[in-house]
């Protein structure tokens, strides 16, 4: 039976998840908080308390930050991002797998935030130019950086987590490339099914090789404001377009406060009418050349010249300073230099309005503004800078890429045969040991900047994970853990090992999607571990199911920030992940079911 003390946990489990799932912080503060609470009521003692922050898993996390954010300085992501995609249209199955593919295999080594972040605009870029829809190869974009994840020790934080926890609990970590054993059947099987279904299932106007027609016309929308000694006063909009306004369909017009759809019929054009327009991105020079149009919002940044004027896109972070704010209650042209010509939220494009709008974390806001505001904001955490900004970014010299990538390579390499090398001093040729080689060089060899390598790492990732450990230390010392352990084998137990199995990959599935992935694999580990030992079987196949399951999320844009990012740039809707990323999910866990009891015995 479950004690007073395993409630206690259990209430603090459930009131952190419910925290994490209403956002009401950030989850390293609400993590922090239930350890905090946890260590107060006894449960936990101060050393298992401060155990997660020496934990060599939490710290490797911290260290291949740097690792990552060296190999993006040195610009080499930037290339192989401009030079692998396709020169010319071709049929979606050729497609996809051009583009998944080195992704996958890029995010296998490297943090998949910024490897999304790189590769996301200039693909974007790439579909406008050759009428392709962008939103048939952006969802693929993070799942490419999801699947290649699974496939080694390093490719998620999540892989990392479950390794410590395996070492702290006294059982022998995973290898560089153990994972792959499953983890490669569901990439390759992955990218075959959004070979196979993504034109069909993935939003967009579907791809036909022969079809020459703009995919996405109504890329970007503006408002306009029609001036008294306008030429276009008094003209007819006839069924959304102007031969005087090439290249723009009118979408409507607003007047006295009344919204008119103009998109069936004929209206005139009175002065001080609004028009809500929609075209390329390269109308907006168009419009601001335009002496018979004003753009909204243009008033704010008068001094600056038309010409200097550029258009860029950004995703708000969380660490952004305005979130739960509107934009006049924060005053964001005050702090920016930059105005915020719509916003794009759960796939929904808000341009009127937009001053009474909350901002929330995962917006994507069109900015009108300077190159300054790429200078000055590039390398921010609080924004994920979306537009194509190759031109802009920082991309290091040729001898720097090479050195990025053999650091990289050798990094790989060492971590892989270190368990092979004898060390007489007792030292552990293992990841961290390499990563931790490879990020100072990157820093001595002046290939990432000293000055921000504390802006490249997350510290709310590395707190939630080092309290998440605190948590899942508690739910062992309480009993909870091994109270729901056995209720879970009282379920499946007519499936025997292969049933908990499935129970506790599909529960670590469930909390994936609801809160972080890292807090999902910490809170199940210890249900996971108290299972094996209940059953009297090996735990390694339940800690693999846990990795996995972690970082299978596919079915909604909030289980991983990948999918976050993307739904913000490409405009997704929640409906859109579940569509194309439930039979993902269907898929892995088959998968899964199949081979971690083939290669991991019970």
């Amino acid at each position: 039976m479950i004690g007073t003390e395993g409630y206690i946990v259990l209430a603090v489990v459930l009131l952190t998840i419910a925290a994490l799932a209403k956002e009401l912080m950030r989850p390293g503060l609400i993590f922090f908080s239930a350890s905090i609470l946890l260590l107060a009521l006894g449960i936990i003692s101060d050393k298992e308390m401060l155990a997660g922050f020496s934990n060599k898993g939490m710290l490797t996390v911290g260290i291949l930050f740097l690792v990552s954010e060296g190999v993006r300085q040195s610009g080499v992501l930037n290339r192989l991002a401009q030079g692998y995609l396709p020169r010319k249209r071709r049929k979606m199955v050729s497609m996809i797998p051009q583009i998944m593919l080195p992704v996958s295999l890029l995010s296998a080594f490297l943090n998949n935030t910024p490897v999304v972040i790189i590769f996301a605009p200039i693909i974007k870029k790439w579909s406008e130019t050759l009428n392709l829809s962008y939103k048939k190869f952006l969802i693929p974009l993070s799942y490419a950086t999801i699947l290649g994840g699974m496939c080694t020790l390093i490719g998620t934080s999540t892989n990392l987590v479950v390794h410590g926890l395996i070492l702290e609990n006294g059982h022998e970590g995973f290898g560089m490339f153990e994972l792959a054993k499953v983890g490669g059947f569901i990439a390759f099987f992955g990218t075959l099914y959004m070979t196979i279904f993504g034109n069909m299932l993935l939003p967009g106007k579907k791809i036909l090789l022969n079809s020459k027609s703009s995919a996405e016309y109504k890329d970007y929308y503006y408002d306009v404001i029609i001036p008294e000694n306008s030429n276009l006063v008094g003209l007819e909009i006839k069924n959304g377009r102007m031969k005087e306004l090439k290249g723009m369909f009118i979408q409507c017009i607003n007047r006295n406060g009344d919204t008119i759809e103009t998109r069936k019929g004929n209206f005139l054009i009175l002065p001080e009418d609004k028009l809500l327009v929609a075209g390329k991105s390269d109308r907006l020079n168009y419009i601001l050349s335009n002496d018979n149009l004003k753009l909204s919002g243009i008033d704010l940044i008068k001094g600056i010249p038309k010409d200097q004027l550029k258009q860029y896109e950004a995703v708000i972070a969380p660490r952004f300073p305005a979130v739960g704010k509107t934009i006049h209650e924060f005053n964001f042209y005050e702090h920016y230099q930059a105005v915020v010509i719509a916003i794009h939220r759960n796939g929904e494009r808000i341009t009127h309005n937009m001053d009474k709008l909350k901002l929330k974390a995962g917006d994507n806001l069109v900015l009108l503004t300077t190159e300054k505001f790429i200078k000055n904001w590039g390398e921010s955490k609080i924004f994920y800078l979306t537009s194509y900004i190759r031109d802009y970014r920082t991309t290091g010299t040729f001898g720097k890429k090479w050195l990025a990538f053999i650091i990289l390579l050798l990094m790989i390499v060492g971590s892989t045969v270190g368990k092979f090398i004898y060390s007489p001093s007792g030292i552990e040729f293992d990841m961290f040991y390499f990563s931790s080689i490879a990020a100072i060089l990157l820093i001595w060899l002046k290939i990432m900047p000293h000055q921000k390598y504390t802006k490249a790492i997350s510290w709310d990732v590395l707190i939630t994970i080092a309290c998440a450990f605190a948590i899942s230390k508690a739910m062992q010392n309480s009993g909870a853990a091994e109270a729901i352990a056995r209720t879970t084998i009282n379920f499946s137990k007519a499936f025997g090992p292969l049933g908990v199995l499935a129970a506790i990959y599909i529960i670590t599935t469930i909390f994936t999607e609801i809160i972080t992935n890292n807090a999902a694999a910490a809170l199940v580990f210890p249900i996971a571990l108290a299972a094996s030992h209940q059953l009297g079987v090996n735990p390694k196949p339940f800690f693999v199911a846990i990795a996995i399951a972690a970082s299978a999320s596919f079915s909604t844009p909030v289980g991983y920030q990948t999918n976050l990012i993307v739904q913000a740039i490409g405009n997704y809707k929640f409906k859109d992940y579940v569509k194309i990323g439930l039979p993902l999910n269907i898929l892995a866990f088959i998968l899964s079911m199949l081979l971690i009891p083939y290669f991991w015995s019970f």
